[in-house]
């Protein structure tokens, strides 16, 4: 196989995995309605079938970027798909509530050593630059194109055969992307050294899970037991507690530490986390509202409802290559602030549905602005935090922005769908029950606009504002120095 031919390959099965694993976040929201029927969800238990994936994806993240450093790229991406399958194929045929969560988590840990291992062996087989930009960018538009195909597919697969087929799915196409992997990717040179260096911070990836958890389960608690309750606060402080604890485990204990605190010394790497951890929160939870608006509210089919997202994904692919050729132009900074500030006025203007409301009134133009927000936000968010990162730290830096992502779509989807399920509790006795419902909806819709626009103001003043000062800077520097060239404005210096 020559060069080019291997690398155009590897490209499109590292994009093909990430749409599997961006696809498995979104794919379930058209099919909740049918999922709570078939297996008796409660309203608050239902957000757990997406949570329980992305807790888990977000939680074993870093520990799936490390494995690929340190066990190969090509191995670990095989055994990550294999672990995707087989727990797809359970959840396929879950015969209960508890069931089904069990196997979405097994899932989320599958994708959470994919995603990472995709993302590592991109960075290590495109030479940094416009090469690996455009790389990233059909990778970042592939996870784009996942979220938002996730709404199509899961509405087809639903309405024409069952919801367990959103799942089932995944079982041929992972299997024939693990074989194919096997043949394209390269093996990991093997040696006494290599082998010396083969360290897992098991303690650090275990209680950053456990934290996420205990924490998302007390927003979650919020419903039943109030905000000051003693029930929440002592579960919050648990939760709250184990992540201290990793935090120490990273800073002191571990022998290599799951996430090195050193990493966020790189002002880009720091932005760039707390952006995609907003954008995370901010619109990951869009797809379930506007899912189950379309269905709840407005009374559409799931095959109706995922044709409703098919706008969002062509404005998605558009987005992301549009993105992919300005980040190379003006940095990924100014880039990413304007993919922020769309997915924050998208939300907004989502705080507009009505119970009586239509798609072309209520839905299209707010969710157009979401799709080209997160299109221009997926490509320079990953090229941000992942840009200067030292060769054998790819995985870790892959890792860490995808987690953060994960993260932030699973404490923003409990926060909000808590929120929402409040006020439609607390205004119920008093107007219809889809006013009630929708009402809930534009509470949760206004809380995700204002965590969009706290990751675009975050992006303004750790990104753009920074890399302005430096270009200025080295400006000044050569003009004093006699060289009077003008170097690039870079996002990410």
């Amino acid at each position: 196989m020559t060069s080019d031919r291997r690398r155009s390959l590897t490209l499109v099965l590292c994009c093909l995995a990430q749409f599997m694993v961006i696809l498995d976040v979104a794919i379930v929201n058209v099919a909740l309605p049918s999922i709570q029927d078939n297996l008796d969800f409660s309203d608050a238990g239902l957000q757990w079938v997406v949570n329980a994936y992305t807790l888990a994806f977000g939680g074993f993240l870093l520990l799936g970027g490390r494995a690929a450093d340190l066990l190969g790229r090509r191995e670990v991406f095989v055994a990550g798909i294999g672990l995707f399958a087989v727990a797809s194929l359970i959840g396929g045929a879950a015969q209960s509530d508890g069931m089904l969560i069990a196997a979405r988590a097994a899932q989320g840990l599958g994708g959470a050593i994919v995603a990472p291992a995709t993302l590592s062996i991109l960075t290590t087989t495109f030479t940094e630059g416009a090469e690996r930009n455009r790389a990233l960018g059909l990778w970042g538009a592939m996870g784009g194109v996942g979220g938002a195909t996730g709404g199509l597919l899961g509405g087809l697969l639903t309405e024409t055969l069952s919801w367990r087929w959103i799942l089932l799915i995944n079982v041929p196409v992972g299997l024939v992307v693990a074989v194919a992997a096997l043949r394209v990717f390269v093996p990991r040179a093997t040696g006494a050294a290599a082998s010396a260096r083969r360290s897992f911070d098991l303690a650090g990836a275990f209680t950053v899970t456990a934290g996420l958890v205990v924490l998302t389960y007390a927003i979650v608690g919020t419903e039943q037991h109030g905000w000051a309750s003693t029930e929440t606060l002592l579960v919050g402080a648990a939760g709250a507690a184990l992540l201290v604890v990793f935090v120490a485990v990273e800073g002191r204990l571990a022998k290599a530490p799951l996430m090195p605190l050193r990493i966020f010394a790189s002002r880009p790497v720091t932005g760039a986390n707390l952006v995609v951890f907003c954008m995370g929160g901010s619109a990951f939870a869009m797809w379930y509202f506007v899912s189950l608006y379309l269905q709840k509210v407005l009374g559409y089919q799931p095959i109706r409802a995922g044709l409703a997202f098919l706008p969002m994904t062509l404005v998605i692919v558009a987005a992301s290559q549009i993105a992919s050729r300005l980040t190379s132009r003006l940095g990924p900074g100014p880039v990413l602030a304007a993919g922020m500030t769309s997915i924050a006025l998208g939300m907004l203007l989502f705080t507009g549905v009505d119970a009586d409301g239509t798609y072309l009134g209520d839905v299209l133009l707010a969710s157009l602005l979401c799709a080209g927000g997160i299109g221009f936000s997926f490509v320079p968010v990953t090229i941000a935090a992942t840009t200067g990162v030292a060769r054998a730290e790819a995985g870790l830096a892959s890792g860490l922005v995808n987690t953060f992502r994960q993260v932030g779509g699973s404490i923003g989807l409990a926060l909000l769908a808590t929120v929402a399920t409040q006020r439609t509790a607390d205004v119920s006795g008093s107007v219809p029950p889809l006013e009630a419902l929708t009402d809930g909806f534009q509470r949760a819709f206004a809380v995700g606009a204002g965590i969009g626009a706290l990751g675009a103001v975050t992006c303004v003043v750790l990104l753009v504002l920074p890399a302005r000062r430096d270009a200025a800077a080295a400006a000044a520097a050569a003009a004093a120095a006699g060289g009077g060239a003008t170097p690039p404005v870079s996002g990410a210096s």
